[in-house]
């Protein structure tokens, strides 16, 4: 039994089966991550450059992809040099950091979503008040909010951690998470599990408002073909987003808690890096292939390009 005071690297176990293979599943690993990049620094890029998509719903997108890369840059450089050596291991205070970059990742994108579904709500619903309700100073408050309460709820989780006297060192998965490392705790958790249930409050809380909203949304929409297809624009891919976005989180929670040790060591770890693969990969495209506007500014900025090279 290992305590705390002599715990200065974790070993993690999820690479463990892949050894044989490890060059093939470095380059998917590799071509996602570069993908990720490409696909949401255009959007970023797109958004920044043309002046006509300096508005609320276009701005909340752009942060949505920042997140994103702020999310996957906790995972992939250190998953990708794990690919290549012999030993998996991470420092404790790495640890707690890549802990903290996911955790806060993860939350901030549910507070960024909820802020869209918002954002959405008071488009179709209240259009005469829109630019009365969501002025520069909102929706600078409401950045400031998704990024700083994230923040603050994950720095809170790691010191709860840190506190903890540990008897192990071996993490069952790819990275570290919070809830693998409670688990080796000497002491009593009950702290730690309480300010969990508390987290998952929160953020039920927010996914019954995007409820909310949704349904005063599609009441409005159900009224006029005219709003139908603005539904279908601006609101279905946010929509779907949402929906695969929270399945991944909902399969990563329920599994780190609950999961069984008797599944395929793939699948284990499919299921705990889903949600820091396939929505950060596929928001970008979602939307810049739904979103007109979005859709045509990337058109016109590759364009520019081309005839500058030209």
């Amino acid at each position: 039994m290992q305590n705390s005071s002599s715990v200065t690297v974790f070993t993690l176990d999820g690479l463990n089966e892949t050894a044989s293979h490890k060059y093939i599943f470095f380059g998917f690993t590799l071509l996602a991550y570069l993908l990720i990049c490409l696909f949401n620094l255009t959007l970023i890029i797109t958004v920044i450059i043309e002046k006509t998509l300096h508005e609320p719903m276009y701005i909340f997108l752009c942060n949505l992809c920042v997140n994103g890369l702020y999310g996957t840059a906790g995972l992939y450089p250190k998953l990708l040099a794990d690919f290549l050596s012999d030993s998996h291991v991470i420092s404790y205070a790495g640890c707690l950091i890549q802990t903290h970059v996911i955790y806060n990742s993860l939350m901030c994108e549910f507070t960024i979503l909820t802020l869209m579904a918002y954002d959405r709500y008071v488009a179709i619903c209240k259009p005469l008040q829109y630019h009365s309700i969501m002025t520069s100073l909102t929706i600078s408050k409401f950045l400031l909010l998704c990024w700083i309460l994230p923040s603050c709820e994950s720095t809170i989780a790691i010191f709860l951690t840190i506190r903890l006297s540990l008897c192990g060192s071996q993490i069952d998965k790819l990275y570290c998470d919070n809830w693998s490392i409670v688990k080796m705790s000497c002491v009593d958790t009950t702290i730690n599990n309480i300010y969990g249930y508390i987290l998952i409050l929160i953020h039920v809380s927010q996914a019954l408002f995007i409820v909310y909203s949704y349904i005063h949304i599609v009441r409005a929409c159900v009224k006029s073909s005219e709003e139908m297809t603005k539904f279908m624009q601006t609101c279905l891919p946010h929509l779907i987003s949402l929906i695969g976005f929270t399945i991944s989180t909902v399969f990563d929670v329920m599994y780190s808690r609950y999961g069984s040790r008797n599944i395929p060591q793939d699948l284990h770890n499919f299921l705990a890096v889903e949600f820091l693969v396939i929505p950060p990969l596929l928001n970008p495209l979602i939307y810049g292939l739904k979103l007109s506007q979005i859709h045509r500014r990337i058109k016109r900025v590759f364009s520019r390009k081309v005839d500058i090279l030209k």
